[in-house]
């Protein structure tokens, strides 16, 4: 279910360990493998269709499992959040394991909500969910928005085990979410009610019965094409596809109206469907969703396979991924390539933190033939154990080249293969391929790139420094781009932003101070690095200039990158998806004191910067 921010915590502290010792009774026998055998994922199934353990549909009267039946305590938690309750299982990360980055797009997800109460956790285990990142405690309770791009990773050796139910709510469940709490908009004083242990019943818990429409109404289908259609990205396409669906809707409604659910207007109702399919995959096939879904896939999942029960649904549901989300999902033919030959001449924006590159970034991501990962790639560094800051003491996201082994640059690669689409939302048909990537902690990475890329450029995007101390100290009281909530030794507002080398310095320190330390930090490291290599290899861009002309800036750099481009653009940019306030010259003034507090100490790095900028 889309929600306004990433996660929600409910207002209910559980008590874990007596829910682990519970669990632990059942034994290992009652687990099952994930169903489609991701790696390190099991399941323990406490609510399925008809009861049944070995059943991973999601069509059918949901009821308790015989597992379940032997977890009062279980119950109590179920009974306590006072939900609906359809498919909800026990879910187990073995140590050093992720659950993929995948967004869900598809009718079950539309209106569902995933329960996560973490039982067996430890502080390394991380989830993501679009550009926000926390560690769930034990016996927490959350829920998170499942349209954004979402993964979990375990980077410590132990294994994670979490309730995971899945609602469409309930009456006490919607009173939990309102008085929940938000990390990305944070009350003071907050704080979870501790329940204590108790044994319930099967019989205070409410199950789902009714899952998917034998016929869906007009109603839903209007619904389902309006939440869809206001989240598409601007496409030629977007015009037309309206169209097409404006008159889907009223020719269903007519439908409707003869015959409701009655079988004997199935086929007319078959026969609308089917032609309305086929001119999506016609005429919308390239337009993307907000969240990098395609609106293709996701109009397919949400309305043209539930529409109509004349046809089976799939058995199971986590095969419902967006699959050009789903890091399983890949084009045809062999495994997704991942040799240094598979990347020509990739290209890294690199600059500090809130320099712009969220609006470069996607304004190149436009260029033809020109593939990303639709997002930035904490999960693809972070998620593998040895790059994880948890097994380098927390030190910063500093990665030399001593860190690029083969084995370690060969999974980098294939991380980024198995994500990479192009402004269309398709995959790359064969290698090689140009790559445009951008993650602000890449200006703290510049030597494994270049170990785990050889053939890599850099883009140096150079901002006035006051406006960048500006933003991110916004960005720090935003609470929009906290990064490490729980970063050991730390105190004070939680973590934002890249973590710099001699971060641990900064503690008690006034925002003010800590971006100057991020900026300084991260500025002579990358410039560091960029000195280093031959000139060819660093095209430099401003961002007043990228500003002023746009068309002529992106085509000089597309020029510079081996780059095609066949868009026009506006004479001004539309703001990136990272952007707090609209761009404005004198915008930094407001924080015009702490940033002048700052810039004597700054000077001798910020004339580098601007020499570096102008050549």
């Amino acid at each position: 279910m889309k929600l306004p921010v990433p996660f929600i915590q409910l207002p209910l502290q559980f008590d874990a360990a007596a829910l682990a010792a519970e669990i632990r009774a059942l034994g290992e026998s009652v687990w099952l493998p994930h169903p489609e055998g991701f790696a390190g994922n099991s399941a323990l199934p406490l609510i399925a269709a008809n009861g049944d353990p070995e059943s991973n549909a999601i069509v059918g009267p949901m009821r308790p499992t015989p597992h379940l039946l032997r977890c009062p305590q279980l119950m109590h938690a179920l009974s306590t959040i006072g939900a609906v309750w359809g498919r909800s299982r026990l879910m187990r990360l073995s140590g050093n394991a992720e659950v993929t980055a995948h967004v869900d797009t598809n009718y079950y997800w539309r209106e569902r909500m995933r329960v996560h109460v973490p039982i067996v956790t430890q502080p390394t285990v991380r989830f993501i969910c679009g550009e926000a990142e926390l560690n769930m405690k034990p016996g927490e309770c959350w829920i998170f928005d499942t349209w954004r791009l979402h993964n979990v990773i375990n980077a410590a050796a132990d294994e994670r085990i979490h309730l995971v139910a899945d609602t469409v709510g309930g009456a006490r469940f919607w009173e939990h979410v309102d008085r929940g709490c938000s990390p990305q908009m944070p009350v003071a004083g907050w704080r979870p009610q501790a329940v204590p242990p108790a044994s319930g019943t099967a019989e205070s818990i409410e199950f789902e019965s009714v899952n998917v429409p034998t016929v869906m109404t007009p109603w839903e289908v209007r619904a389902h094409v309006d939440f869809l259609l206001g989240d598409v990205q601007p496409h030629p396409q977007v015009a037309g596809t309206q169209q097409l669906c404006s008159l889907f809707v009223r020719d269903w409604h007519a439908l409707w109206a003869r015959f409701g659910e009655a079988r004997e207007g199935w086929p007319r109702y078959r026969a609308r469907l089917d032609q309305f399919a086929e001119q999506l995959g016609q005429y919308s096939d390239r337009i993307l969703l907000r969240n990098q879904a395609v609106f293709l896939q996701a109009a397919t999942l949400m309305i043209v396979r539930v529409a109509l029960a004349d046809r089976p649904m799939p058995a199971r549901g986590d095969e419902y991924r967006t699959p050009m989300q789903s890091a399983e999902s890949q084009p045809s033919g062999a495994a997704p390539p991942a040799s240094v030959e598979a990347f020509e001449r990739p290209v890294f924006i690199v600059s500090p933190p809130r320099s712009g590159s969220s609006l470069l970034f996607e304004t190149l991501a436009q260029a033809p033939g020109v593939y990303t990962i639709g997002s930035e790639s904490h999960a693809i560094f972070e998620g593998l154990p040895q790059l994880n800051i948890a097994a380098h003491g927390y030190a910063s996201n500093r990665l030399d080249a001593e860190a690029a082994t083969p084995e370690t640059s060969g999974a980098v690669r294939e991380r980024f293969a198995r994500r990479l689409v192009d402004r269309d939302g398709k995959p790359p048909a064969r290698p090689p391929v140009r790559l445009l990537e951008k993650t602000p902690k890449n200006a703290l990475r510049v030597p494994f790139i270049l170990r785990t890329f050889p053939q890599a450029c850099f883009i140096y995007l150079y901002r006035d420094v006051r406006e960048t101390l500006a933003s991110m100290i916004d960005a720090w009281n935003s609470a929009r781009f906290v990064t490490y909530p729980e970063l050991p030794g730390w105190s004070g507002l939680p973590w934002s932003l890249l973590l710099v080398p001699g971060w641990r310095e900064l503690v008690g320190k006034p925002v003010h101070e800590i971006v100057a330390a991020q900026w300084a930090a991260t500025t002579q490291t990358l410039l560091d690095d960029l000195q280093a290599l031959p000139a060819e290899r660093v095209i430099v861009a401003r961002y007043a200039a990228l500003l002023a002309d746009p068309n002529q800036q992106i085509r000089r750099l597309c020029g510079a990158v081996g780059f095609d481009w066949d868009r026009p653009l506006d004479a001004t940019l539309p703001p990136s998806k990272h952007t707090l306030t609209a761009p404005a010259p004198d915008k930094w003034r407001k924080h015009e004191r702490e940033i002048e507090m700052v810039l004597p100490r700054l000077a001798a790095l910020i004339e580098r910067a601007e020499k570096f900028a102008a050549r």
